[in-house]
């Protein structure tokens, strides 16, 4: 697999076709002007700010300026680094500088002209900006294939992980164990799978099954409980939720998303749409996988992300009234495994009305379901830590390639200075973008007679 999945990812350009490359420019127009609507941003962490803009407590700009800080990092470390080494565009690359222009923009017909100018730059830009990359004496880019390994197979252990900080260290132990049987056995058995598939679809239903088991269990012990003092759950409900303000404000932001359903229709059958594609992946492993040609493994890393993401997403839209871009992200799934674009548009659609219409329901689900909750939370954390150690190991190994000792040097170098000085470039996207500033200042110092590109 390792061979064949770097000539694969070698060969994988971002030559698109003329369909994905207006599909990609009309999409990041919708995406620009539903974020200057104030509807939906993808950034999890600018969603909280939104309620106060909604309701005109701070100003367009104040927003805007949130957005970029909390972004920029992101959009620069993270997502061009990723999509130049993979030759598969991703979410931080497309909509994170469209939530960004649609905050920007201070007229409604301006934004989508931003966002369209910004989906331009990036299918005739980023293209460009590869082929000069390639042709350079250091070609960083090609070194930076190298990440694909580690973060395929590092991503893998984030359920075991999320096992171990929940449920302890036997059962992350127990977990630990059963999905390196199942990647060895998968190796063995499936060459052709990727290795981590199977132990990872193991790994996420043992963590819901272990947050079910002691919910249930907790919910008889609280009825029991009830039941002893005489009362039941029934007698106190209806008065806490009539003087819950909490509820209240869900109940208004779910009403105002509603509103809009149609727009929110068409956003989900343009993700859905570019997923089918299979020029764009909704993750760090899902890209690599997709440039490899994996197309159900990446659909079923995608589906185990969403387990992590579904709490966030609805509890920060039902408390900030706005929604996100790529919904509960079950569109890229569904979209990578569509077999054509017609039928993407229409179950992209689908998808997106039922989540929306569904959102108050998810909400007082959750609410009943405290280790749930807490099971997405860890899954979150164990998705970043695993994605962070694969990703610096991963650019180690980028820097080697493409300079030996002296490369290591270089970009160990640059991403220790990130941290001593309080990470100004974020955790995850420093490593990446080190490895770019790594390899100009290798192809400087060829140019300047001082060092020899490491060979083969």
């Amino acid at each position: 697999m390792g061979t064949t999945g770097t000539q694969l990812a070698a060969g994988a350009g971002l030559n698109l076709s003329l369909p994905q490359q207006l599909t990609v420019i009309v999409l990041c127009a919708l995406t620009a002007f539903i974020s200057h609507m104030a509807l939906a941003v993808f950034n999890d962490g600018v969603r909280p700010f939104m309620l106060d803009f909604i309701h005109g407590r701070t100003t367009r700009s104040a927003t805007t300026a949130v957005s970029f800080g909390l972004s920029a990092g992101f959009i620069f470390g993270l997502g061009a680094p990723m999509a130049l080494s993979s030759g598969v565009l991703n979410p931080w690359l497309l909509f994170l500088p469209t939530d960004i222009l649609g905050l920007l923009s201070p007229k409604k017909w301006l934004a989508p002209l931003l966002g369209a100018g910004w989906g331009a730059v990036v299918v005739f830009g980023l293209n460009g900006a590869n082929e000069v990359a390639h042709d350079l004496p250091v070609d960083f880019l090609t070194a930076m294939q190298q990440m694909s390994t580690p973060i395929l197979f590092l991503f893998t252990l984030f359920p075991v992980l999320a096992i171990t900080k929940q449920f302890g260290r036997v059962w992350g132990a127990v977990a630990g164990v059963v999905e390196l049987v199942l990647v060895v056995a998968t190796m063995k058995l499936w060459p052709d799978m990727f290795a981590g598939a199977l132990a990872m679809a193991v790994g996420v239903l043992m963590l819901i099954g272990l947050a079910v088991r002691r919910d249930l269990a907790q919910r008889k012990a609280d009825r029991a409980a009830e039941a002893a003092r005489g009362e039941t759950a029934a007698d106190q409900d209806p008065a806490q939720a009539e003087d819950d303000p909490m509820a209240s404000l869900f109940s208004a932001s779910a009403t105002r998303l509603r509103r809009y359903l149609p727009l929110f229709m068409l956003l989900g059958a343009g993700v859905c749409l570019l997923a089918q594609m299979h020029i764009f992946g909704g993750g760090e492993a899902t890209s690599f996988l997709i440039a490899k040609g994996h197309i159900s493994e990446a659909a079923q890393v995608d589906f185990y992300r969403v387990f992590g993401f579904i709490p966030l997403i609805a509890t920060t839209a039902l408390a900030s009234g706005a929604y996100g871009i790529a919904g509960f992200t079950l569109v890229y799934p569904i979209g990578y495994l569509m077999p054509n674009p017609v039928l993407a548009v229409v179950v992209g659609a689908a998808v997106f009305a039922i989540e929306v219409l569904a959102l108050s329901y998810i909400g007082k689900v959750l609410g009943k379901l405290p280790s749930v909750r807490d099971s997405s939370e860890h899954l979150r954390n164990a998705i970043t830590d695993s994605l962070h150690l694969a990703i610096l190991f991963g650019s180690l190994m980028a820097a080697n390639a493409m300079g030996a000792g002296l490369g290591i040097l270089i970009v160990g170098g640059l991403y220790l200075l990130n941290e001593a000085m309080g990470r100004p470039v974020v955790r995850m996207a420093a490593a990446p973008a080190a490895v770019i500033v790594g390899g100009i200042l290798l192809n400087v110092l060829y140019w300047l007679d001082l060092f020899t590109p490491v060979k083969g």
